[in-house]
């Protein structure tokens, strides 16, 4: 067997973060009496909280100033005041309680569990992922979830995938594989990390950057054949 840890990324590798977002946001926005457009706010708020997110993987906003920053760029945008501590309150309140797997999550996590050990990394609030994660059929396949505003690093530092590693008490990198969708965090990451990749494409969008994962799936159930070679 070439590898025995399998390291994943959560939201949109396993869970339907997209589905999460929609549910949360759309609630919070009600909460606050704002008439709401799926095709306006949302499409607002998607791109501003994706642009942010990419700000704080390169160490431009910590996690802390990013639950609140990304709201008052929202109210700027749509011109819409409110109280953005209190909205970036109810969205996580709501977002933690928004766990969707995507259709193959458990069947893939349940048959590699047998033989690997698992582990999930992710670039994501304690209060949101710890409950997501945690309510999940899948929680109970993994040896250790590193959450980055817990440990206080982030993909794509090494770091947060050397805690990974010492949590399982397993030191030998060529038998790890990073498995994820964002280039710039998890194939970046453990690319920086020193070990394997590969690259969860649903999308099969072209890869236009020099970031080069060692695999690459457009489907959760390819990842066997992947583990076959």
């Amino acid at each position: 067997m070439k590898y025995e840890v399998l390291l994943f990324d959560a939201d949109e590798t396993l869970f339907d973060f997209k589905k999460s977002e929609k549910y949360a946001f759309e609630n919070s926005i009600r909460e606050f009496n704002i008439d709401y457009d799926e095709n306006y706010h949302l499409k607002i708020y998607e791109e501003i909280n994706k642009k942010i997110w990419l700000e704080f993987e390169q160490g431009l906003i910590t996690q802390e100033k990013l639950k609140v920053e990304r709201f008052k760029r929202l109210s700027k945008e749509i011109n819409i005041p409110f109280d953005e501590l209190e909205f970036s309150k109810s969205y996580i309140g709501h977002l933690a309680n928004a766990s969707f797997l995507y259709d193959d999550s458990i069947k893939v996590i349940e048959k590699l569990s047998i033989d690997y050990k698992l582990a999930i990394i992710t670039n994501g609030l304690k209060d949101v992922q710890s409950k997501r994660i945690g309510q999940s059929v899948i929680a109970k396949y993994f040896d250790t979830i590193v959450i980055s505003e817990e440990v206080k690093v982030s993909k794509p530092n090494p770091k947060i995938f050397e805690i990974a590693l010492n949590n399982l008490n397993f030191k030998d990198k060529s038998k790890v594989l990073m498995i994820g969708d964002s280039l710039t965090s998890d194939i970046q990451g453990g690319i920086n990390f020193g070990i394997d990749t590969c690259l969860v494409n649903f999308n099969k969008s072209e890869n236009l950057s020099s970031i080069k994962p060692t695999y690459e799936i457009s489907n959760l159930l390819d990842l066997f054949k992947v583990l076959k070679d």
